[in-house]
């Protein structure tokens, strides 16, 4: 959830389904309409004026569609975010960068609609106990967060408020949504688009779960409470219904401030360190992983800060509401893959993808093998053997640079300049939403400008004793 100020309000939401559908539809049809026009005056251009225009039309369709979305809020703004990240398999390039700009709208609901919320779901009574700051510190598509304090013993915490209705409109949304798409001409529909919309749906009901993200992120605080290097708000019960979390308030700066950026770089790089065991445990050994990304879940507390009596910079990790839980029989062949890059075994890596369904025999072996490579080259800083890493991606104590290393940059330059876009398979909806984690973590490690070979800490979860 973004925690910038929302520069506008807003007093009331359009959740009622019909409503909301008219709008969508209307948007749809227009849309629909401009399209098919687009397409009759184009068919006798060359082929390169087509193709041109096509993804100006569709950049343009992409922005109006978004416009759209960005007025209803809700969970129809959450839906377009959530395809944006988990959607470049299946939209057009130009849908998924304008729906990315959904995650810059932070409009807010009036303070006298959050009252009242607050008044309908804890009581009068509960609500009198607190003072609640009317501002919200930060402002998403599904709901605010208010800072309060509680007035018995100065408790100060943070009232995470759902929007009226967005619950009981998920699933309309979500076909309202598809439709528009399919409407507008923007997806051609099939089993794997139909597939992911269903995990989109599934994923939209949990982040709608505010029961549900109460007790994970209660069951985080337990699994990671004999940790230093991290923070986990407590969940407080007597102020929590199905439509509100109310919890410790946690203080930290932003991944990105300057306050961290000015942090020295060893303690900068045991942040980073930190950020990738975390992710090994969530990986290897609770099978539970949080798979947003964004960086509005995380903050660091610096050591011997003001209000802060402990020599440890930690990680304070906020919002649970995308923990996806994996089976085993998912897990084995992603972890198989991951042994194998680091034994530098490629037909082990081979296997694994193709247990996964996202390689197959049926391909060439070249193809096979270059996509086994490809995956391979993402374990880059955490690989045994260095004699590939560039000069610029190592500081003079040979320790990996993970921001001047350009990474994601290069392996997706290697996977262009194959062949094997043309063979590539939508991988399973699991391994989706495991990539974008892992690229989330990466990313989250180079902001912080860490350096520090990853081997040993993959190598103990890879061969625990």
């Amino acid at each position: 959830m973004s925690t910038r100020k929302p520069a506008k309000s807003v007093s009331r939401i359009k959740t009622g389904s019909f409503e909301r559908r008219l709008s969508l539809t209307k948007a749809g049809l227009f849309a629909g309409t401009r399209m098919a026009s687009h397409m009759a005056t184009n068919w006798f251009s060359d082929k390169e004026t087509r193709e041109q225009r096509h993804r100006a039309m569709l950049s343009n369709q992409s922005r109006f569609l978004v416009d759209e979305l960005g007025r209803l809020k809700g969970s129809v703004v959450k839906i377009g975010q959530v395809m944006a990240l988990y959607g470049e398999h299946f939209l057009p390039d130009e849908v998924t960068e304008a729906l990315h700009t959904l995650e810059d709208q932070t409009t807010s609901l009036e303070w006298p609609a959050i009252e009242r919320v607050l008044k309908e779901e804890i009581g009068a009574d509960r609500l009198a106990e607190l003072e609640v700051d009317p501002e919200p510190i930060g402002a998403a598509s599904l709901g605010q967060v208010h800072r309060a304090v509680r007035k018995s013993d100065g408790l100060e915490l943070v009232l995470k408020v759902q929007y009226p209705g967005v619950a009981d409109a998920v699933d309309s949304d979500l076909n309202a949504v598809a439709q528009l798409l399919k409407v507008a001409r923007l997806v051609s529909f099939g089993p794997e688009f139909n597939d992911w919309l269903e995990e989109v749906r599934e994923m939209m009901h949990r982040e709608v779960d505010y029961r549900l993200e109460a007790r994970t992120t209660e069951k985080f605080r337990t699994m990671l409470s004999g940790d230093p290097r991290f923070v986990v708000p407590r969940v407080l019960q007597e102020y929590s219904t199905d439509h509100i979390i109310a919890s410790t308030y946690e203080h930290g700066h932003s991944v990105s401030s300057p306050e961290v950026a000015a942090l020295p770089q060893a303690r900068r790089s045991e942040l980073g360190k930190a950020a990738l065991e975390l992710f090994f445990r969530e990986l290897f050994d609770w099978g539970e992983i949080q798979t947003d990304p964004n960086f509005g879940n995380y903050r660091i507390r610096i050591a011997n800060e003001s209000g802060e009596d402990s020599g440890q910079d930690k990680i304070v990790l906020l919002d649970f509401g995308a923990v996806q839980s994996y089976t085993d029989e998912f897990l084995a062949p992603v972890i198989q893959m991951i042994k194998a890059s680091y034994e530098n075994d490629l037909e082990a890596v081979i296997e694994g993808g193709v247990t996964l369904n996202f390689m197959s025999r049926d391909w060439p072996e070249a193809v096979l093998e270059k996509f086994g490579s490809v995956c391979m080259s993402v374990l880059e800083p955490l690989a045994r053997d260095r004699s590939q890493w560039p000069d610029y991606a190592v500081n003079s104590q040979g320790e990996y640079r993970w921001k001047q290393s350009d990474l994601p940059s290069r392996v997706a330059k290697q996977a262009a300049r194959s062949a094997i876009s043309r063979y590539f398979r939508v991988p399973p909806k699991e391994f989706v939403f495991l990539n974008r984690k892992l690229i989330g973590v990466y990313t989250f490690i180079a902001v912080l400008y860490s350096e520090f070979n990853g081997e040993d800490i993959l190598r103990r979860y890879l061969y625990p004793e």
